[in-house]
């Protein structure tokens, strides 16, 4: 294609090339600090096919939106190429918007270059240059240049210029066919219908070409051989013959390409509603009028660009309801005026009027798939689709200009006037570029040219809304309401918006409306074919805000079943409506809910994570696990199946699944690195594999990350104390005590710290009165409390206090054991003869000792897991289950050392059921 190209425009110097070049980067160059804006969000933003880990294949089985081509929702726009080149450029930068302006900048002015050949064609080399000029910075352009969805027009607008051009050399020494060209045309015809659908128009314009330019027939003369050929006064002449062989081949290869087209949107044109097209869905004679009108509105935008604006649909232009509307004429003169010239260039020879003919076909042809006039599209006025059709405006006004110029009695006006238009013009381009640098400068710029369109003053919310700004996006939504009442999306936004406001009551009001506002179910008749499917959303929101309230759990129920039965394919639904029943305690029917959503969408991430998160509710972990590693499998970034998976394998105290679990919490605190909670867990994972260097350095982290992290103070404390590193441990103790003054088992490591390593017998009392304090029947507590009565050798008090104990516990033997030391110290007359030590050892013998009960219980505060929805930001809390280590601080006697292993293996096995119990109940 570059051979072929350059082979085609060898006769452009390279001046002409600097020329074009420069005055494209002199009016676009600050389109290159524009951001993502409008249609961008969607096609960039939003398009998962941009990313690598998206199959290639899966670009040519979706629409230009990502969505598959095979959904009702989608627009049935089949654009890979161009996808193809979002992709190059998110592999380039990612979402770095700079990149994709500058290609979209480069690919203007290639377009520019190309359409200088072509103009050559039919102008002298002056007239050809003034009219690629003029392309180069009409205003009209800066949609399909500065929107980055635009590049759909450059790329197919490349192709269908080389389609044309090679076409032109088909016809070879007398009159014979050189069929490589007309090969190469069909290919570049495909390529170009690949990037955008309107470059299939090309054909026509080969045709037309063919017939007038380089057969040389006019009208009258067609006319003329057709009579008499049908008379049988004569035969069809051989060069008419050659003629028609090649518009059969380049016909046959137009009804190729259809019938494929055909066959990628499986026969299914696009669902619009009357929002995006009102004369669309309009009574006859009112749409005809109206989409006849348009016709003449564009060529006034192309005269004169002065008032551009983004969208053009819903109330911007008011319909034509009947024929004494004064805009009929405009309609009747725009038709006039073409059809003088359309008479002209087929009724008379000469370079003029082939000149003529061929800047109406390029205005005319690729215009037709957005006219309306054989079938509806999506919008009413879309700038960017002007950008082919403008080459036909700019080779008309080139070719007007050399007309009048080559009068010497207009020949200075002529180029002031020019010089005029080509400067207003790029003027006027530089700075409509600053209005796409954010979606709020955009919206706002619509709104000076039109106020009667509510999507526009949704738009200025909606950008509002992106920045937090809730009161000044409220007016704006509020405003779309009284410009079009009957707008669903308006109501919505607004209670949306009086939801982030926190002003429920308005909210609900506002989702009401927009659901009085939806059309009622006709049986037998498709539901998405009457309105947008995003408008059922607000069954979802309003379900969403009324199950705040757990008294209308049902009443959110049936909304989200409503919903279902309108739309039976609304994955959305069942993933909301499965996230409620869950809440409602019914995890067999939220199952339900999320296999039906997997069999819409089997390759969503999220849904197999909601369904793992389904069996941890219905006490499956193994089920719960193998959904999770699907959603890996899917999405290996996803983070809360990293997080929660990872803990899930902590939690089954499986050894050989810990390697897995620990990979997965790099891989987590990789993409979340300023959530505490993964690093957290690595800590304790390495603490379950005796790494206690490893599990500091973790747990440092974690605290650093979060000063308050209770679980992490407590556990580096604990830590601490299980390698003999008591008196480091103290100080994290006593933070942990600041933020959590009721931290029992804190202050029970805090007291056994200050009585055995500190000999601080006060401060270890007042830590276990603190606890009883809180909860007298801690056992733990007062056991220890009885021991501080000993070292005080307060013996009797020791008595009384264990004999309480006890009846709080009266199966755990220790307590029991322990009692009797007292009572055999009470008895002995050698006790009050000998001081006790701090650790419960008589000086100088080699007695029992009442060790201080600690039992080291490592819990974090409850978090329940989070279903993922529809409508968050998916950046919910953590789940943050985790394994308990309990251990005994008891040192027991060395006749019963065996009895105190199978103790303390049985007490951390209790711990471990309780802390697997604990996740799966959700806590």
């Amino acid at each position: 294609l570059l051979e072929v190209l350059v082979e085609k425009m060898a006769d452009i110097n390279l001046k002409e090339i600097t020329l074009i070049v420069g005055v494209v980067t002199a009016c676009y160059w600050n389109s290159l600090f524009c951001g993502f804006v409008f249609d961008d969000v969607s096609a960039i933003l939003d398009n998962k096919d941009l990313h690598p880990s998206t199959p290639l294949k899966t670009l040519f089985q979706n629409d230009f939106w990502g969505t598959p081509m095979s959904e009702e929702r989608s627009h049935k726009s089949y654009r890979p190429l161009t996808v193809l080149t979002f992709r190059l450029n998110y592999l380039l930068s990612e979402l770095k918007p700079m990149s994709y302006h500058l290609l979209n900048m480069i690919f203007h002015a290639v377009v520019s270059v190309i359409f200088l050949k072509v103009c050559k064609l039919f102008l002298d080399n002056r007239s050809s240059m003034i009219a690629s000029l003029l392309f180069a910075v009409h205003p009209i352009h800066t949609e399909a240049v500065t929107g980055v969805v635009g590049r759909a027009e450059l790329l197919s607008s490349i192709f269908f210029l080389a389609a044309f051009l090679s076409y032109t050399k088909s016809k070879g020494p007398d009159n014979s066919i050189v069929w490589t060209p007309i090969a190469l045309t069909v290919v570049l015809v495909a390529v170009a219908t690949l990037c955008k659908e309107q470059g299939i128009t090309v054909v026509g314009i080969c045709c037309v070409y063919e017939v007038f330019i380089a057969q040389g027939y006019t009208l009258p003369l067609l006319w003329t051989t057709a009579g008499q050929f049908f008379r049988g006064k004569s035969s069809i002449p051989f060069s008419m013959l050659q003629t028609l062989i090649k518009l059969i081949v380049l016909m046959f290869s137009t009804l190729l390409l259809v019938v494929i087209r055909v066959q990628v949107i499986q026969s299914q044109l696009p669902v619009f509603t009357r929002f995006d097209n009102p004369a669309a869905v309009s009574p006859t004679p009112t749409r005809q009028l109206t989409f006849n009108y348009l016709l003449p509105l564009n060529a006034w935008l192309l005269l004169n660009p002065s008032e551009l604006c983004c969208d053009w649909t819903m109330g911007t232009i008011p319909l034509i309801e009947s024929f004494l509307d004064i805009r009929n004429l405009a309609t009747f003169t725009f038709f006039c005026f073409l059809g003088a010239l359309g008479i002209f260039s087929l009724r008379y020879p000469g370079d003029s009027s082939k000149t003529v003919l061929m800047a109406l076909c390029l205005m005319a042809l690729p215009f037709i798939p957005a006219s309306n006039l054989f079938f509806p599209v999506g919008f009413v006025v879309a700038e960017r689709v002007l950008y082919v059709p403008s080459m036909g405006f700019c080779i008309l006004v080139a070719h007007g200009w050399q007309k009048i110029s080559n009068k010497s009695v207009f020949k200075k006006l002529s180029w002031v006037c020019l010089s005029m238009v080509i400067f207003t013009h790029a003027l006027k381009t530089l700075h409509r570029n600053w209005d796409w640098e954010s979606e709020y400068t955009l919206f706002m710029s619509a709104l000076k040219v039109n106020k009667n369109n509510a999507k526009l003053w949704n738009n200025v919310g909606h950008a509002l809304e992106n920045e937090k700004n809730f009161e000044r996006a409220l007016k704006y939504f509020l405003q779309a309401t009284h410009v079009q009442p009957d707008d669903i999306g308006a109501h919505m936004n607004v209670g949306r918006t009086y939801k982030n406001l926190n002003r429920t009551k308005e909210a609900e009001e506002s989702y009401m409306m927009a659901k009085s506002l939806m059309p009622q179910i006709i049986p037998g008749k498709k539901y998405a074919a009457r309105i947008a499917p995003n408008h059922l959303n607000v069954y979802i929101n309003l379900a969403n805000l009324i199950r705040a309230n757990e008294s209308r759990l049902e009443e959110a129920d049936q909304l989200y079943r409503q919903a279902i039965s309108m739309r039976p394919d609304f994955k959305q639904a069942y993933i909301s409506r499965g996230e409620l029943l869950l809440k409602m305690n019914k995890p067999l029917k939220a199952k339900e809910a999320y296999l039906k959503a997997l069999e819409l969408d089997r390759n969503n991430a999220d849904l197999w994570y909601n369904l793992a998160i389904v069996h941890i509710e219905l006490k499956e972990p193994n089920e719960a696990l193998k959904n999770f590693n699907h959603a890996l499998e899917l999405n290996p970034k996803h983070k809360l199946a990293l997080f929660n998976s990872a803990i899930l394998m902590q939690e089954s105290g499986e050894v050989k699944l810990r390697p897995e679990a620990r990979k997965r919490l790099l891989s987590y605190i990789n993409e979340e690195p300023q959530d505490a909670n993964g690093y957290f867990n690595l800590g304790m994972l390495a603490m379950d594999d005796k790494k206690d260097s490893e599990a500091e350095m973790w747990m440092k982290k974690a605290i650093k990350l979060q000063a308050d992290f209770r679980s992490a103070l407590f556990n580096l404390a604990l830590l601490y104390s299980q390698t003999a590193k008591e008196l480091m441990a103290l100080p994290i103790l006593e933070e942990l005590l600041r933020h959590y003054p009721d931290h029992i088992k804190g202050l029970i490591l805090k007291g056994d710290i200050l009585m055995n390593q500190k000999k601080d017998i006060l401060g270890a009392k007042k830590c276990f009165e603190k606890i009883l304090e809180m909860d007298p029947s801690n056992v733990q507590g007062k056991h220890n409390l009885c021991v501080v009565y000993f070292e005080e050798k307060d013996l009797l008090k020791a008595e009384r206090c264990l004999v309480e104990t006890l009846a709080l516990a009266p199966h755990e033997e220790y307590i029991q054991r322990h009692l009797n030391i007292v009572r055999e110290k009470i008895s002995s007359s050698s006790f009050a003869e000998q001081p006790i030590s701090p650790t419960g050892k008589t000086s100088g013998v080699e007695g029992d000792k009442i060790p201080a009960e600690n039992v080291k219980e490592v819990g974090s505060e409850p978090r329940p897991t989070k279903i993922i929805k529809p409508s968050d930001n998916k950046s919910q809390s953590k789940s943050n289950k985790l394994l308990g280590k309990n251990t005994d601080k008891e040192t027991p006697h060395k006749t019963t050392k065996e009895i105190k292993e199978i103790e303390k293996k049985r007490v951390a096995a209790l711990k471990r059921l309780e802390e697997i119990e604990r996740i799966l109940n959700g806590e």
